[in-house]
């Protein structure tokens, strides 16, 4: 096993509850490739991936990061921090996936041409740094969702060892917690184009107006939260945890005025709170069943 950053290796209580196989089965597969960069995001799942893949591989691992006007910029800091923390390689590369009309006009399929610019990006950065294979977050559950983003995973033959290995979520945030990775508990962060409805199209203008309305929230106190871009109306969902703390009139005063600082024209707060995904609940059943497709 090769040398990476010192970081602890999950065992303990993870151990005990089955994810301590499966932890050392992702790094029999790490083990097995000659060289591996990492579609990472600072996520938890990416985050773990790609720590693990440092401790495995060390030198033959690379993090790759995408600037994108998806990525908002709290999010690009915590990645880079936290790779910096472990002394990871890391590359940051540039995508264009706003100049790919079938990713702007934000049909069903939007991610998969995400994930086909990403891939496309990480491909030719491997060929000129002589990396053999591309790995990313996915993990078990990931398989029971609806993400298109796995088809251009497919179409590029890039691998998903946490989903190999059988890991879910649950598990991945609790090795990542006994290895001592402050994102273990992270919020899901998903781009910033998932909070815009289907059929919008997607623009940086409309990105930055979700970024700024996001983080005048989480200035407010608020920790697990979206919200929603329907033109001229904002959707804020805040977890159910957190609603109390929304429900007051000083409090919806100000979170109305800090949206429409952000440029919306009016405000609503969704009283069944946050929900990973909510903006599917418009898609065809038929369209949903394929997931990955």
């Amino acid at each position: 096993m090769a040398a990476g950053a010192e970081t602890t290796v999950p065992e303990a209580g993870a151990a005990r509850d089955g994810a301590g196989a499966k932890l050392r089965d992702l790094e029999a597969r790490l083990a097995r490739l000659d060289s591996l960069m990492v579609a990472y995001s600072g996520g938890v799942d990416s985050a773990f991936l790609a720590g693990t893949a440092h401790r495995v591989l060390g030198a033959r691992m690379l993090a790759v990061l995408a600037d994108s006007p998806s990525l908002a910029r709290r999010d690009m800091e915590q990645a880079r921090g936290f790779a910096g923390s472990l002394g990871m390689p890391l590359r940051v590369v540039e995508t264009q996936e706003l100049d790919r009309p079938e990713y702007a006009r934000n049909e069903a399929d939007r991610c998969f041409h995400c994930k086909d610019e990403l891939f496309d990006v990480m491909e030719a950065l491997g060929r000129e740094l002589g990396f053999a294979h591309i790995a990313y977050g996915m993990n078990a559950d990931d398989t029971r969702d609806f993400r298109p983003g796995q088809r251009a995973a497919e179409k590029h033959a890039v691998l998903a060892p946490l989903a190999e290995a059988g890991l879910t979520k649950l598990e991945v945030r609790a090795l990542a917690k006994a290895a001592g990775y402050p994102v273990w508990d992270r919020p899901a962060a998903p781009c910033l184009s998932s909070r815009v409805e289907y059929g919008r199209t997607v623009t940086r203008e409309v990105l930055d107006q979700v970024e700024k309305a996001e983080e005048s929230l989480r200035q407010l106190g608020f920790r697990e939260l979206r919200v929603r871009h329907h033109g001229e109306l904002a959707r804020v969902e805040i977890a159910r945890q957190e609603l109390p703390r929304a429900l007051t009139l000083e409090m919806l005063d100000a979170i109305s005025a800090a949206l429409k600082q952000a440029g919306f024209q009016y405000v609503t707060l969704d009283c069944a709170g946050f929900r990973s995904g909510s903006l599917n609940a418009v898609l065809p059943v038929e369209v949903l069943a394929r997931r990955g497709a």
